[in-house]
């Protein structure tokens, strides 16, 4: 599905938390408007867009959402006895959405593709090695503390050799919240991405530094 700039018609699904490209999620389906949606995507080309919602709640609409975000398509999905789903999901590219159309039967917009910039390329394998550098560290110390999971050793996150793919995929690798996260999704180029990746990951290492030392 490629989207045009004109602004094409997608269903979008807004949550309290960001989908990177390249990156994968899960996601239970219980709300009727949007198991009308997933068996409109299941029955077309099984992709829709996730929006992070700025203000309110996910449950029962009157959100307020924001107008950057990633198309989504479904690579599982798994229909519970009641009628709930559990969904596999991979972000592809960053949208923008032109328009918001009515919610009716579910939420939908007019949008088109945010095509990829790439930056300076000189210094690209040094910002992404310092990056995940960044991020395991983090990782880790979350980890001594009860939270996330380290990365295993073996974990690739080099995006197959394309730098776009990597920091993508270090970015769902992050622990973030979800205005960080929009934040990296809005970022001008992989570059300018990694270097506040990076930042923001020194941020949460000295906090949690901190937070050791106190203990």
């Amino acid at each position: 599905m490629v989207v045009g700039m004109a602004g094409t018609p997608l269903p979008m699904f807004p949550l309290s938390s960001v989908l990177f490209p390249y990156a994968a999620m899960s996601l239970h389906v219980f709300e009727p408007r949007y198991r009308a949606m997933l068996q409109d995507c299941l029955n077309g080309d099984r992709r829709f867009g996730v929006v992070l919602i700025e203000r309110g709640s996910e449950v029962g609409g009157g959100d307020q959402r924001t107008m950057l975000g990633t198309r989504a398509v479904v690579v599982r999905a798994r229909e519970l006895p009641d009628g709930r789903w559990l969904l596999q999901v991979l972000g592809e590219a960053v949208v923008r959405v032109e328009e918001w159309l009515p919610d009716d039967p579910y939420p939908r917009a007019l949008v088109r593709d945010v095509p990829p910039s790439p930056g300076v390329a000189e210094d690209r394998d040094e910002l992404l090695a310092t990056a995940t550098g960044r991020v395991r560290r983090a990782r880790a110390l979350l980890a001594e503390q009860g939270g996330a999971a380290p990365l295993a050793p073996d974990v690739s996150l080099d995006g197959g050799g394309d730098a776009t793919a990597a920091a993508w995929q270090l970015c769902g690798a992050a622990p973030l919240s979800a205005y960080d996260a929009q934040r990296l999704l809005a970022a001008p180029d992989v570059a300018a991405r990694l270097r506040l990746l990076a930042g923001l990951m020194e941020e949460l290492e000295l906090d949690l530094q901190r937070m050791l030392a106190a203990e």
